[in-house]
């Protein structure tokens, strides 16, 4: 394992930022992304994200010039770096936790490979994280106005949903030109314009217990209501709007010879848009149960709003014409099911660019990798982009992205969440 370099980065010449820079720089980003990859960080484990904090402060520190502020909520830890004395006009955004369970390193060693570098949570998004930095550092070496205006916010509960993290992240993002997501490309390093919104679900079904050979008729069968709801739910997907609703991980009964008493599954909904979201929410509300004597619950809602093509329309453009500009274009861009803490900036109105991490693939998977030579290159790009950025005046690229008009907001402006249960029985006929 290489030792991390504590010096203070020194990438950018006082002109224009290049990809060779980059380059020059590379062995530095290499052994910076090494540390972190071996500083393994399981989202579930609050103890190895805070020791992953530590190493991820000191390198932010090392490469911007200053301490982080240490954001501890519900016991896990959050850095943020509020760069310069100006009003807030950029947030870059990324994540050190992973999903990989400690020990990882044991069947997953850090490696590098025929121009590819393995390690779990490399690509998702530890490679992100250091790219960051570097950029970060070679904007305040570059410019006479430093990085001032820039904040940087690396969170450590985004694989779980970031259930404490959210509304830093939407603070952070409120009233800046723009957010930069750090993580990882899309394939073939395409950036991600559009995320769909995610609404999470658990749907609690209540029958009668029965022996399944004496007296089955007495049960009210907790599979079969189960199974009933299921069917509900699948079919309130709508292919002609991008809108999936999926009956995931499923349970019920006890023993193969009584009738179930009880049922429980869980629902992802992904969606294009807050009004899909939120006809989605009022049908699952709205379950009602199918057997007389049944009983359905339905917990959960809308965990994380669309990231809409709007919101990254003009950021898009731009980085497309700067990555001509630098030699590395074309840029491609591409509309994704899954979702990221974009989604938050996005529902708060800011614009918002993701996937300007690392290219590579096999996140959270045996295969995860990062293609090596696109970090000169990628890192180059948001360097270039952070410089545009901070170049225009106050809210230019907030024109596509109207302030609070994505989602579902509360007055605060953060999208609401429903996370009420809602119970629904049904009488039982053949009793009384």
């Amino acid at each position: 394992m290489a030792v991390h370099d504590p010096r203070p980065a020194t990438v950018a010449p006082p002109a224009a930022v290049s990809v060779r820079d980059f380059e020059a720089a590379l062995p530095r980003v290499l052994a910076d992304i090494e540390a972190l990859v071996c500083r393994e960080s399981p989202s579930s484990d609050l103890a190895a994200v805070a020791r992953s904090a530590d190493l991820v402060a000191e390198m932010g520190a090392a490469h911007l010039g200053a301490a982080p502020e240490r954001v501890v909520l519900d016991g896990r830890t959050h850095l943020r770096w509020r760069l310069g004395d100006g009003p807030r006009r950029v947030l870059v955004l990324g994540h050190h936790d992973t999903v990989w369970p400690l020990g990882s390193l044991a069947t997953h060693p850090y490696g590098i490979e025929n121009g590819l570098l393995r390690g779990p949570g490399c690509f998702d998004m530890k490679a992100g994280v250091v790219m960051a930095f570097h950029a970060v550092a070679a904007l305040a070496a570059a410019s006479a106005a430093g990085a001032d205006g820039v904040t940087v916010l690396i969170t450590g509960d985004e694989e779980l949903g970031s259930p404490s993290s959210r509304a830093l992240v939407e603070e952070e993002a409120r009233g800046c030109d723009a957010a930069l997501v750090l993580e990882a490309s899309a394939d073939d390093g395409a950036l991600k314009t559009e995320r769909k919104g995610v609404s999470l679900y658990e749907v609690a079904v209540r029958g009668r217990a029965a022996h399944a050979g004496l007296e089955p008729h007495r049960g009210v069968n907790a599979s079969v209501e189960a199974a009933h709801q299921i069917l509900a739910v699948a079919g309130l997907g709508d292919a002609a709007t991008g809108t999936t609703v999926t009956p995931t991980l499923l349970t019920a009964g006890t023993t193969s010879n009584t009738v179930a008493a009880a049922g429980l599954f869980a629902v992802d909904a992904r969606v294009r848009d807050a009004a899909e979201q939120d006809r989605v929410d009022r049908a699952m509300r709205a379950l009602r149960p199918v057997l007389d004597g049944a009983g359905v619950t339905v917990s959960g809602g809308p965990n994380r709003p669309p990231l809409p093509g709007a919101a990254s329309r003009a950021l898009f453009a731009r980085a497309a014409r700067l990555a001509d500009a630098l030699g590395v274009g074309p840029l491609a861009s591409v509309a994704v099911g899954g979702a990221s803490d974009g989604n938050f900036t996005a529902g708060v109105g800011t614009p918002t660019l993701d996937g300007l991490g690392a290219v590579g693939g096999g996140a959270h998977a045996d295969h995860e990798h990062v293609v090596v030579a696109e970090l000169p290159r990628r890192t180059a790009l948001l360097t270039a982009l952070l410089r545009d950025v901070l170049g225009r005046p106050d809210g230019e690229y907030g024109t596509n992205c109207a302030r609070g008009t994505h989602g579902t907001h509360d007055r605060h402006g953060t999208h609401s969440t429903h996370d009420t249960n809602v119970t629904h029985d049904k009488e039982d006929g053949s009793r009384g």
